[in-house]
C-alpha cells in the first residue's frame, strides 16, 4: 500500500504537465486566451519571476520589496539566494528593459562576485523557478514538431526508419531548439498577427517574435511546399501546417531544453560549445544531395539548448575565449551552423562568474587604447553578488550549511526575528562504528559566528564617535539601536561606504570552523551534566579566530584586520547572554501586561489633566499608583523624588519624556497600520517595553538581599543563591537552553558579574 500511495502522488504531481499536442490554429486561439504563453524570452523570464509575488524585506538599513521567486518556493527554499535584494532587483528591472526592447538589448548581464555569496543558488534558482512556472496554465511552453512521413515522398527528418503513417509518434520530430510556433507563420503575416494579439493584450511589454524556423524545423517546411507545390496544392501554408505534418506540443522547462547551461568542465570547439556539432554518420546516412542536411546537426551546443528562454555560462572566466564570440548575439539573435547555414535564436544570455574573470578581463589594459577585450567589456552588464552584511541571513545561511533547513525565514515581528538569530542548534555527529553523538551549539553560538563574519565586511569609516562595526551591523538588522531609554534610527547616521560586502570572512570558512569543532572534544566536566557536548559562542570566536592564521584565503592585513574586530563581537555576545541569564534571574518580576497597561493610561491622563475609564466608570489618575510602579517595579526612583505621591520635576520630565513623547512617537511612525492607542498592546510597543524592562543586577541586589554570585557554580543547599540558581536554570530551559547550556552560560556571566558586584 505505501508504494501505491507514492506512485499515485508521483501521477499527481504529473497531472496537467503535459497537454495533448494542438494544431496552429488552436494554439493561436489559446495565445489571444492566455497572451504569456506565446512571450518571447526575456518577457517570459519577468513573468516568471513576477508570478511569485513580493514580500517586504529589510537589509542594509533598508526597506525592500524582494521577489519570492528568489527564495525558490517551487523546492520550498532549497536553492533560495539569501540577501542581494538590491542586486536582484536591478537584475529585474534590467529583464525587462531588454524585455520592452527600451535598451539593453545588446548587453549580456553578468553576475560577479567572491566565492559562496550565492551565485551558483541563483543558477539552480533560476531553473528550478522556471520549471515549476512552466507547469502552470500562464507559463506553458510550447515548440513545434514535425511530420513528413504522409507526403509523398520520405526524404530525411526519418533517420532512416521510413514510415508512411502519420499517426504514429515515432514519425514526428520536434524541434531541437525548442522553435517558437509563430515562427511558423511568413514574417508578414506574424507582424499583424502579434499586433493584434499586443492590442488585445495591453500589456506594458508587447510579445516580440522576430525569430525564423530554425534550419531543422525549416527543412521540414521547405520540403512539405516543395512537394505540395508540385502538386498543385495552392493553400500551400494551410497544406503545410495540416495536423498530419506539423502539431504545437508543450515542455517542461529544463536544462537542455529552454535552458543552456555551459559548465566549467564542458569543452569542445566554440561552435561545439555554443551550438552543436555535425555527426557524419547522420550526413551519410540522410540523402543531403551534396550539401550538408541540417537535420544532421547535433544542436547540443548552450546556446541551441538554451534558445527559447535562457544561456547561462558559469564560472566564466574559464569559457573566456566564448565570450568574444558572444558579442553579437545578444542583439542580432543569430548564430551560424556553418557558412552557409544560420539559425536565429531567443534566448537571455548570463554568465556567472568569481573575481578572476576581472583578472582576465584586464590583461590587456596597459595597451594603451589597444585592449582587444575592449569591446567584450563595453557588452557586460555587471550585477555584483556581495558577501551578507544581515546577521539574521548570515545566521540563516549558516544554518544550511551546517542542516538541511530550506525554508526561508519571514519574520513576523523583530522579536520573532531576535529569537531566530539567537536560536541554538543540535546535530548528530558519529564518533565511531555505531556511536551517533547530539552536539548542541549553545544559543547565541551561530549568532556569534553571524555577527563576527558580517563585522569583517563592514567598513569603519563612516561610523560616527561612540559607535563600533557591531552597532553598525544592529542598525543594518533592526534599523535602530536601543541604548538605554533612547531608541536611535539608521536614519540619523549617513553611511556612505559602497565596498560594504565585498571582503570578509566567506560562509564556507565559519561552516569548516563549526564542522571540526562538533568532532573535537572540550575540557569541560560536570558531575550530572554533559557539558563536554555543547559548543559555546566563545568556543566558536576563537577557533574563528585562531584559524585566520593558517587560511591561505585570507592574505596578511586581512588576517591583522579580522583579529583585531573580534573584541566588540565577544562583548556584544556576553551582553546578549547576560540579558538572558538576568532576565530569568528576575523572571518573577517580571511585568504584567495589564500593570504596564494601567501605568501608561494613568500616565496619560496625568499629563493630560484628564480620567482614567474604568469599569466603575472614569475615575482621576492615581498618583500612588504611579509612585509604586515607578519605584517598585522600575527602580527608577526612590521617596526623595517624591513629596508624598506629588512628583519632582525628575519624575515628570521622565513621565513626559520617556513614556508620552515615545508612545506619541509611536503612534505617529504607524498611523498607516490603523494605529489607535485605544486598542494598542502598549506592552509591546518598543521603546516603552525597553522602558519598562530595563534591569540590571541593582535589582537583584535589592530584591535578593542574600545573593551571592560568587557561589553560583556549587551554592550552598538552601541558601538564596541555590533557589535562585535553580529558578534561573529553569527559566533558561524554557527559552531554548538546555541544562547544560544553561549552565555553562549562567556561569560564565556570573563570573563576570561577580567581579563587579561589590
Amino acid at each position: 500500500m505505501r508504494m501505491n500511495n507514492y506512485i499515485t502522488d508521483a501521477d499527481d504531481r504529473l497531472q496537467g504537465t503535459y497537454e495533448k499536442p494542438m494544431t496552429l490554429g488552436e494554439y493561436v486561439d489559446a495565445a489571444f486566451e492566455r497572451p504569456s504563453i506565446a512571450s518571447h524570452a526575456s518577457k517570459y523570464l519577468v513573468e516568471a519571476i513576477e508570478s511569485m509575488g513580493t514580500r517586504t524585506v529589510f537589509e542594509e538599513g533598508e526597506t525592500r520589496n524582494r521577489y519570492r521567486f528568489f527564495d525558490d518556493p517551487a523546492n520550498d527554499g532549497e536553492h533560495a539566494v539569501l540577501g542581494n535584494t538590491k542586486v536582484l532587483n536591478r537584475f529585474v528591472d534590467d529583464l525587462r528593459t531588454i524585455a520592452a526592447e527600451r535598451g539593453k538589448s545588446e548587453k549580456i548581464l553578468w553576475f560577479d562576485g567572491p566565492t559562496a555569496t550565492g551565485k551558483s543558488e541563483l543558477k539552480r534558482c533560476l531553473i528550478d523557478g522556471l520549471r515549476a512556472y512552466s507547469k502552470t496554465d500562464e507559463g506553458r511552453r510550447y515548440t513545434v514538431e514535425w511530420n513528413v512521413a504522409a507526403a509523398t515522398d520520405t526524404r530525411g527528418l526519418s533517420y532512416g526508419d521510413e514510415t508512411t503513417t502519420a499517426e504514429r509518434d515515432d514519425d514526428w520530430y520536434e524541434s531541437p531548439v525548442q522553435a517558437h510556433p509563430l515562427s511558423t507563420f511568413p514574417r508578414s503575416v506574424r507582424r499583424e498577427l502579434l499586433m493584434e494579439l499586443n492590442d488585445r493584450a495591453e500589456d506594458h511589454i508587447p510579445i516580440a517574435v522576430d525569430e525564423e524556423l530554425d534550419p531543422f524545423s525549416r527543412e521540414a517546411y521547405e520540403y512539405l511546399e516543395e512537394t505540395y507545390r508540385r502538386d498543385g496544392i495552392e493553400e500551400l501554408f494551410s497544406a503545410i501546417i495540416d495536423p498530419d505534418h506539423l502539431r504545437i506540443k508543450n515542455y517542461v522547462v529544463d536544462v537542455g531544453q529552454g535552458v543552456g547551461v555551459l559548465h566549467s568542465e564542458d569543452d569542445g570547439s566554440p561552435k561545439e560549445r555554443l551550438v552543436g556539432s555535425w555527426m557524419p554518420s547522420m550526413l551519410q546516412e540522410l540523402d543531403s544531395r551534396g550539401r550538408k542536411n541540417p537535420q544532421a546537426f547535433s544542436y547540443d551546443g548552450v546556446l541551441s539548448q538554451g534558445n527559447g528562454l535562457l544561456t547561462i555560462v558559469e564560472d566564466a572566466a574559464q569559457h573566456a575565449d566564448l565570450l568574444q564570440k558572444l558579442l553579437n548575439v545578444p542583439d542580432e539573435g543569430h548564430v551560424k551552423l556553418d557558412k552557409g547555414i544560420g539559425m536565429d535564436i531567443d534566448t537571455q544570455l548570463l554568465i556567472i562568474s568569481n573575481p578572476d574573470l576581472d583578472a582576465e578581463l584586464d590583461k590587456y589594459a596597459d595597451r594603451n587604447g589597444q585592449d582587444p577585450l575592449k569591446a567584450l567589456k563595453r557588452r557586460l552588464d555587471r550585477h555584483e553578488f556581495r558577501y551578507l552584511t544581515n546577521v539574521a541571513l548570515e545566521a540563516e545561511l549558516i544554518r544550511r550549511e551546517l542542516t538541511d533547513e530550506t525554508a526561508v525565514w519571514n519574520a513576523s515581528d523583530e522579536s520573532d526575528l531576535r529569537e531566530r538569530i539567537r536560536a541554538p542548534l543540535t546535530l548528530e555527529v558519529r564518533r565511531g562504528p555505531g556511536e551517533i553523538t547530539d552536539r548542541e551549539l549553545a544559543p547565541h553560538t551561530v549568532e556569534a559566528a553571524a555577527t563576527y563574519s558580517v563585522v569583517t565586511r563592514l567598513e569603519p569609516d563612516d561610523l560616527p564617535r561612540g559607535y563600533d562595526l557591531v552597532d553598525k551591523a544592529l542598525l543594518y538588522e533592526f534599523g535602530h539601536l536601543q541604548e538605554g531609554d533612547t531608541r536611535t534610527k539608521i536614519d540619523e547616521f549617513d553611511f556612505t561606504a559602497d565596498d560594504e560586502g565585498s571582503h570578509g570572512i566567506p560562509v564556507t570558512y565559519t561552516r569548516d570552523i563549526i564542522a571540526d569543532l562538533l568532532h573535537e572534544t572540550t575540557d569541560r566536566h560536570h558531575p550530572e551534566l554533559d557539558v563536554g557536548d555543547v559548543v559555546m559562542p566563545t568556543d566558536v570566536l576563537d577557533s574563528m579566530v585562531e584559524g585566520l592564521r593558517e587560511a591561505p584565503v585570507f592574505s596578511r592585513s586581512e588576517r591583522t584586520e579580522y583579529e583585531e574586530r573580534i573584541s566588540t563581537v565577544r562583548d556584544h555576545v556576553r551582553s546578549e547572554q547576560e540579558t538572558d541569564v538576568l532576565e530569568a534571574v528576575l523572571s518573577e518580576h517580571s511585568v504584567e501586561r495589564e500593570t504596564v497597561e494601567s501605568y501608561v493610561e494613568h500616565v496619560y491622563a496625568w499629563n493630560d489633566d484628564g480620567r482614567v475609564e474604568t469599569d466603575r466608570g472614569p475615575v482621576d489618575p492615581d498618583p500612588l499608583l504611579m509612585k509604586l510602579f515607578e519605584t517598585e517595579q522600575l527602580g527608577r526612583f526612590d521617596e526623595s523624588d517624591y513629596t508624598g505621591t506629588t512628583p519632582t520635576n525628575v519624575v515628570e520630565s521622565f513621565r513626559r519624556e520617556k513614556i508620552i513623547t515615545a508612545l506619541n512617537r509611536y503612534a505617529w511612525e504607524n498611523r498607516d497600520a490603523g494605529f489607535q492607542i485605544g486598542n494598542v498592546d502598549l506592552s509591546e510597543i518598543p521603546v516603552i517595553r525597553a522602558v519598562l524592562d530595563r534591569y540590571d543586577w541593582d535589582d537583584v541586589k535589592r530584591l535578593y538581599e542574600d545573593f551571592n554570585p560568587a557561589q553560583w557554580e556549587d551554592p550552598p543547599a538552601n541558601t538564596e543563591t541555590a533557589r535562585v540558581k535553580d529558578r534561573t536554570i529553569d527559566v533558561l530551559c524554557q527559552r531554548g537552553y538546555t541544562p547544560a547550556s544553561a549552565e555553562l552560560t549562567s556561569r560564565a556571566v556570573m563570573r563576570e558579574v561577580r567581579q563587579r558586584w561589590d
